[in-house]
């Protein structure tokens, strides 16, 4: 019988659930408080359906390349990830641990005539219950935000299908990053709340392949972001210092 959410050992952090929680209302608004992840989504996009054409053999000329396949979207916040998704053919399945955010992304997907299947809940409880298993998850700037991210991201890893594949960004924990994510972007830039980040959490790429040594996944990347004020946009980069991808795959 699977464990009730109370009994279950988790690897979120409540404090950041929170503070997110608070500001839930402005996932959608674009000049808001989660304005960077509006210019930051088009690069997370582009590189997701990469990945997962070359992964499935789909077809990326069709509207709905995807139709078949299950997504997961750990930690999905208002939804800016799942809904793209959906609109791709994916069966999205959008999980977040707080109740205003999921209830922030139910109401826009059903604006939108979306069908995703949101619900606030954790990974640990997904897999005592055995949901799943999902041919995609997106780990999306996540496991920088929880207690235990070696345990979150082995439960994530879990949930994937055989052959599937889980895309994770994150923020490098090198002092570059800690000069530009952290005191730039908070503090001198502004362009997210003082506190979104604590340095101390960031993980290199060497922290995360590390989690899952001995473990049956494939881990590839790092696929470095970094932003280029010149075109004023997200683009791929051979530094990975600051922002960065990794791919895990279940053979």
């Amino acid at each position: 019988m699977a464990q009730s959410a109370a009994e279950l050992r988790t690897s979120v952090d409540p404090e950041d659930v929170e503070r997110f929680s608070r500001i839930a209302a402005e996932w959608w608004d674009p000049r808001g408080k989660f304005a960077p992840l509006h210019k930051f989504n088009p690069i997370r996009l582009g590189f997701i359906r990469e990945q997962a054409l070359a992964r499935f053999g789909r077809d990326g000329c069709k509207r709905r390349p995807f139709e078949g396949l299950k997504l997961l979207d750990i930690g999905c916040g208002g939804g800016l990830l799942s809904e793209p998704m959906s609109r791709l053919g994916f069966t999205v399945t959008g999980v977040d641990a707080s109740e205003r955010n999921i209830g922030t992304a139910s109401a826009h997907a059903a604006e939108q005539g979306l069908e995703i299947a949101y619900r606030a809940s954790t990974a640990e409880q997904l897999l005592a219950e055995k949901a799943g298993p999902f041919d995609v998850i997106l780990n999306m700037e996540v496991i920088e935000h929880v207690a235990d991210p070696g345990e979150f991201l082995r439960t994530t890893a879990k949930l994937l299908a055989p052959g599937g594949i889980m895309i994770v960004a994150t923020l490098n924990r090198t002092l570059k990053a800690l000069a530009l994510a952290k005191i730039g972007a908070e503090y001198i830039l502004r362009w997210v709340p003082a506190g979104t980040h604590d340095w101390s959490q960031f993980l290199t790429p060497e922290e995360l392949r590390s989690f899952l040594e001995g473990h049956p996944f494939d881990v590839h990347g790092p696929f470095g972001l970094s932003y280029n004020p010149l075109l004023g946009k997200w683009v791929r980069s051979a530094d990975a210092d600051v922002n960065y991808l990794m791919t895990v795959t279940r053979g």
